[in-house]
């Protein structure tokens, strides 16, 4: 096969007409010469760090609306269905996944349960770890997220990272706002990226000790405005990456949308290819090609070089897009869960209490951290309820694992003027998560979850909505098409319902989150992610 247009040499910054012959999946030749075709040739791009799962897609749906974009490969943490299925819910990821002609590399997740303070459907201990490292489908030891136990010389953390040394194999990192010596410990330690930075200052300071930083632009958090100054003078050690992304975002773009921004900023367009193509190759030795001769035949064909608008996308040589339609066909997968709780009552979300103060936490706009509030109490028959009119609503997270008690607290800014809205998308231990005007609503919402085995929902004192997730209780059965307009659906209902955030359900599934500050919940209390221990709802 005999390619020709513009070919993009990222590594030696230099575009030339050309042609590119192909065979047995590899580039045999690159050869300069006139041709009449004007469009771009030129590596796909990666996503240096994605949760496969987030999307609510298996690996083999999510291809299918990722090539659509130019992705020929990601750098996949498998921490979510970890945290359900174990080791068996990352072997489902890779096998699914190697179905597919595209590009996943799974990583193997370092903390699972993410923190003592939550329950979990699995445990990876060290010695699992080192099995994980052994395997050769396994590429790197995802994101670290237990950065004070690092910091504090946790014996089963370092034991962790040694594995991953022993097997030449990079270790990620989360680190949100770790700064000074705190962070020169963290990355002495052996951990060479992070993706958690949300201030320039913070980004740049890692960077200058020596870590990678991938800029993160998920449906959720959105710290690319925040981080893209720094790729012009340190485009050798800066990806992207998604993190998180909902199906309907999915649907609308991926990497190839940060290169458009950035290059419409004035920024060096080689640089950012760079960043969204070579460097992800480069740091975890992706079985990847770079468009240069006897490499994998792995390179995406686009109409220009500003809106990177994609006409084809090949991996090892196969047509995996073309002409607006994805080649990638959907395929047979066994449906696993682990979901074993029952029905709740109005009562087990009722708080006696007499507290004239409460904390809350406040969920902010396109951020993973919290602020913690002190906020006034609103008590009716001796119970503490949502106060509607100043937007702080009861929030409950409940085991999805076993039967105990749900967690209750209170959050600002969901906005919510009616009913609730509930999912089993909680991270990381993916129990339910639910936020509404009234025990009886969050009720509703929580046991509509746990009818389904898993799902998001919405819910009113007259309409239930639903997007079940039977897989592992977080990601559909069905294609990226059908999952993505029922999400898009379901956010339209939650926002009538009155949220007012960008993507409610994300931001939701977030607030169980406890390694990300300031105050979290998790199904066994409200928890200080700045002290790293629980606290006290009532003041």
């Amino acid at each position: 096969m005999k390619l020709k247009g513009n070919i993009v040499d990222i590594l030696n910054r230099r575009i030339f007409k050309g042609e590119i012959t192909i065979a047995n999946a590899k580039i045999v030749s690159i050869e300069e010469k006139d041709c009449e075709e004007n469009h771009y040739i030129l590596p796909g791009f990666i996503d240096a760090h994605i949760h496969i799962e987030s999307s609510m897609l298996v690996p083999s749906e999510f291809a299918k609306i990722a090539v659509k974009h130019g992705t020929i490969a990601t750098v996949s943490d498998p921490h979510e269905i970890a945290n359900v299925l174990g080791v068996k819910g990352v072997e489902f990821m890779i096998e699914n996944g190697k179905q597919t002609p595209f590009k996943f590399n799974f990583g193997a997740p370092s903390c699972v349960p993410a923190t003592a303070f939550e329950s979990a459907g699995a445990v990876i201990d060290s010695e699992t770890i080192r099995d994980l490292m052994s395997n050769s489908d396994i590429k790197y030891l995802a994101e670290m997220m237990n950065y004070p136990g690092v910091i504090y010389d946790d014996v089963e953390v370092f034991k962790k990272i040694q594995w991953a040394k022993h097997y030449n194999k990079p270790v990620d990192g989360h680190a949100p706002g770790l700064r000074g010596d705190d962070l020169t410990k963290y990355i002495s330690a052996g951990i060479s990226t992070d993706h958690e930075c949300f201030t320039y200052n913070e980004a740049l300071e890692k960077l200058q000790k020596g870590m990678k930083v991938i800029i993160r632009e998920g449906s959720a958090a959105k710290n690319f405005e925040a981080l893209i100054d720094l790729l012009p003078d340190y485009f050798q050690n800066m990806m992207f990456c998604s993190d998180d992304k909902h199906p309907d975002d999915l649907i609308l773009g991926h990497i190839n949308e940060l290169c458009a921004r950035a290059v419409a900023k004035g920024i060096d367009m080689f640089k950012v290819l760079q960043a969204a193509c070579v460097n992800p190759v480069k740091h975890y030795n992706l079985d990847v090609g770079l468009l240069q001769e006897g490499d994998a035949a792995d390179f995406i064909i686009v109409e220009d070089l500003k809106d990177f608008n994609v006409l084809n996308n090949y991996i090892d040589g196969e047509l995996v897009y073309e002409k607006g339609q994805s080649l990638i066909r959907s395929v047979d997968f066994e449906v696993l869960n682990n979901f074993n709780t029952s029905k709740k009552t109005i009562e087990d979300f009722k708080i006696p209490s007499n507290s004239k103060k409460i904390r809350v936490i406040e969920a902010l706009e396109g951020q993973l951290i919290t602020n913690a509030l002190i906020e006034n109490a609103l008590i009716e028959d001796d119970n503490l309820v949502s106060n509607v009119d100043m937007d702080i609503l009861k929030m409950t997270v409940v085991n999805r694992y076993q039967d105990q008690k749900p967690a209750i607290a209170f959050i600002k800014n969901f906005g919510l003027k009616e009913g609730a809205i509930a999912s089993s998308v909680g991270h990381d231990s993916h129990n339910i998560i639910a936020v509404g005007v009234s025990d009886e609503m969050i009720a509703k919402a929580v046991n509509l979850i746990i009818e389904n085995k898993g799902g998001i929902c919405a819910v009113s004192n007259t309409n239930d909505n639903i997007v079940p997730l039977p897989v592992a209780g977080i990601m559909s059965d069905k294609d990226g098409e059908t999952i993505g307009k029922d999400y898009a659906e379901l956010d339209a209902i939650a926002k009538q319902l009155g949220s007012k955030l960008h993507a409610p359900y994300m931001t939701l599934s977030f607030m169980a989150l406890l390694v990300i500050p300031s105050l979290k919940l998790s199904d066994k209390g409200l928890f200080d992610g700045n002290t790293f221990k629980f606290t006290n709802l009532e003041i």
